[in-house]
């Protein structure tokens, strides 16, 4: 049985349909494929099916956005389908189809091409040798905020080179090569620090784990990402180091457990973190939310393929590089379409903003798990700044527009975050983003940036200009830019040997070893990172992977600082770290869902907009943490059945030490109902309408959450269990 799209001969419609209606769909494959020399990756969606009538073997199916605006070969019906995602386009009769995606490049880092000479190269230098006593910043003992930490040590890395600042590369490249080997290696009785494989689920988890990566497997391609990305840096300076029988192999297992590339390998699932039909990474390990599963920082992903190709450039593993290439050109195509829509196609009219903070499967919302800010909102989906994320250049004007509407949606510039920001508007207005810049340079950097970065990242892209998409080279580490009329063609060499790369325009750029190139517009070079592989090499052995350790636990062997201030938190916080808490039919706020239900939430048969009237009261005592400086999350579940008129009231009141005083009152804007059976959600991104006093440290304090409705004659039921959360912004 299948709905019919809409438009069209509906007669006809339902015959074509029917002659395919009994060739069941049984099974499903991807394949990809690479083309260095076209710039292109090739997608096949191929479907195995059974007749369970008749001989017919094809099928009908239906494409997302962004595989039908990719496809090849093939041309869609003119009805469609409406989704979460846009409209859906129809083939009718075929066993399969092909996307053809162009491939447009990364980079290691923008070239110096603008702050190589003069006072910026001094202001660079300044930047560069503050960081010679701590590369990685503020880092941390888990796997994400450690992966932070690496993160930011490849970009000083990488600039240094560039700019022949040795002494700052290598103090980069040691702190990262100590904090790899450390993670990568595990010794009799050592519980923290290190990588454990659970063969019983497939997966190799970090010890201490952070924000459920442990016990529900979220974000692995997240906290690995900056693993992966460390890396390849570190390998193109000591080749020895990533060999596969000495780190190279536990590398590769990270790779494998996000992403595995080798169907033939069964200790992990095949591309477990990324959704091979939605085109896009999932962060959730569970997915236990009606809304289905979820993404917030598309980046980070992002920062996951990149690293594929970086790592699989520097060992000569072209297995990893294309699956990089493969999850890069893809996802990017998928951020353009579901995060920033940027041909405004796919957002509802009335949805109001031109990004999601989060996609969900059943839509997406501005908003974050761990902040209302709109810097946050909107940079969530921009950091890690680096090489590897060109892709939000894309669309130039696009970007104007996204930051516009954090500018208006702030009332004002943005107050934090200005590095992720500006470094994001500079891919669409250079030399608006470097006065920026100069105009503010003592602001707080985010916690994985530097102000060498920024500033170098910032000042080349104003002088290089915005990318150009409609040139592709026959090399990876490439990409082309453009200022007027004016282009730069850039690429990076990272072996022992010169190379010349062709872009598809006919330009031939010769890159002397180890350097960054450029040509046209500017002509540069710099760096001496000559360790990467010449030529393809054999992937790593699928036997046992070690360490294993047999009590891995969340100890850390070595003490690191902690981060000071609000990140990022990608999906849901681990259950140690009880910021969720759920609603719970006996009143409860509790940090464990408990059996599914609802209660009743009786009609306000008045208006009570802000006061609560005859509530469900849900509290949580005893309650100790460190608030992060994020802001109230809430997902509740809300149904008032064919009800005309309610509207559903959220009021969320903090006692900070259990003294019985509320010292943060917070009152959500009322959410109206609609009158279909069946449950919506209710999240904390209607808005606050009103709030009093201030948040801060929980000592042995007190959440209670009240929920009423404002108005209406009608009551309202409310999910209970694992329906419906209310996120803290605190850590443990």
């Amino acid at each position: 049985m299948a709905v019919l799209p809409g438009g069209g001969d509906r007669a006809a419609l339902a015959d074509t349909y029917g002659r395919y209606a009994h060739a069941h769909v049984t099974g499903t494959r991807m394949s990809y494929a690479y083309n260095p020399a076209a710039g292109t990756v090739r997608t096949t969606y191929a479907f195995t099916t059974t007749a369970r009538e008749g001989t017919e073997k094809n099928t009908v199916v239906a494409l997302y956005p962004h595989q039908w605006r990719s496809l090849t070969g093939a041309t869609p019906i003119t009805p469609t389908y409406v989704s979460a995602r846009g409209a859906m386009r129809v083939l009718t009769g075929v066993p399969s189809f092909t996307t053809s995606t162009r491939f447009t490049g990364v980079l290691p880092e923008v070239p110096a091409v603008g702050d190589a000479t003069g006072a910026d190269l001094s202001t660079i230098t300044g930047y560069l040798n503050a960081e010679l006593a701590n590369p990685e910043g503020v880092s941390g003992t888990d796997t994400y905020w450690a992966g932070k930490g690496l993160g930011r040590a490849a970009r000083i890395a990488e600039i240094a080179d560039q700019l022949g600042l040795t002494s700052v590369r290598d103090k980069a490249v040691t702190a990262m090569k100590t904090r790899l080997t450390n993670w990568l290696t595990a010794g009799s009785g050592e519980t923290g620090q290190l990588f454990y494989y659970d063969r019983n689920w497939g997966t190799l988890i970090g010890y201490p784990a952070s924000y459920g990566s442990d016990e529900d497997l979220n974000d692995h391609h997240f906290h690995y990402g900056y693993f992966v990305a460390a890396a390849a840096t570190v390998a193109k300076f000591d080749p020895g180091w990533a060999a596969d029988t000495r780190y190279g192999g536990m590398v590769d297992l990270l790779i494998r457990d996000a992403n595995n590339y080798d169907r033939a390998d069964g200790r992990f699932p095949y591309l477990r973190d990324f959704d091979i039909y939605a085109g896009h990474d999932w962060a959730s390990g569970l997915a236990p939310f009606f809304a289905g599963n979820n993404q917030e920082s598309s980046s980070e992903g992002m920062n996951f393929a990149n690293a594929l190709i970086q790592w699989g450039q520097a060992t000569g593993n072209t297995a990893v590089r294309d699956a990089g290439v493969y999850l890069w050109t893809t996802q990017s195509a998928a951020i353009s379409e579901y995060w920033f829509d940027v041909y405004d196609e796919n957002f509802p009219a009335a949805f109001g903003h031109k990004t999601v903070g989060m996609v969900w499967g059943d839509g997406g919302s501005y908003s974050t798990w761990f902040s209302a800010a709109p810097e946050m909102i909107q940079g969530i989906n921009m950091l890690p700044i680096t090489g590897g994320h060109l892709y939000l250049g894309d669309y130039p004007d696009y970007v104007k527009a996204n930051y516009a509407e954090l500018v208006a949606n702030k009332g004002g510039p943005p107050t934090v975050w200005q590095d992720i920001v500006w470094e994001f508007l500079a891919l669409g207005d250079g030399d608006q983003a470097l006065s920026n810049f100069r105009a503010n340079s003592g602001f707080t950097s985010e916690e994985g940036e530097s102000k060498a970065h920024t500033f170098h990242w910032i000042r080349n892209l104003a002088a290089l200009g915005t990318v150009d998409t409609s040139i592709t080279a026959n090399h990876p580490l490439a990409k082309v830019f453009r200022k007027g009329t004016a282009r730069t063609y850039v690429a990076s060499n990272i072996t022992a040997r010169s190379l010349t790369v062709t872009f598809s325009n006919g330009t031939t750029l010769v890159v002397p070893a180890g350097k960054t190139a450029t040509s046209g517009a500017y002509t540069w070079s710099g760096g001496s990172a000559t360790g990467g592989v010449s030529g393809p090499t054999t992937p790593p052995s699928t036997g046992t992977p070690t360490p294993t350790p047999t009590t891995p636990g969340p100890t850390p062997t070595t003490a690191s600082p902690t981060p000071s201030s609000p990140s990022p938190t990608p999906t849901t916080p681990a259950p140690s770290l009880e910021p969720v808490r759920y609603l719970r039919s006996g009143g409860g706020l509790d940090g464990t869902a408990g059996p599914a239900g609802t209660v009743t939430v009786a009609a306000a048969n008045g208006n009570h907009d802000g006061t609560p009237t005859n509530p469900q009261v849900f509290t949580a005592t005893g309650l100790t943490g460190t608030y992060t400086g994020g802001a109230t999350a809430f997902d509740l579940a809300v149904d008032a059945g064919i009800a005309v008129g309610n509207g559903v009231q959220v009021r969320v009141s903090y006692d900070l030490t259990g003294d019985g005083s509320f010292d943060r009152v917070e009152t959500y804007r009322y959410f109206a109902t609609d009158p279909i059976v069946g449950a919506e959600r209710y999240r904390q991104t209607q808005g606050l309408a009103s709030a009093t006093g201030t948040l801060g440290n929980l000592a042995r304090g007190t959440v209670k959450v009240e929920v009423w409705n404002a108005i209406g004659g009608a009551p309202t039921t409310v999910g209970t269990g694992n329906a419906s959360t209310v996120t803290l912004p605190y850590t443990r």
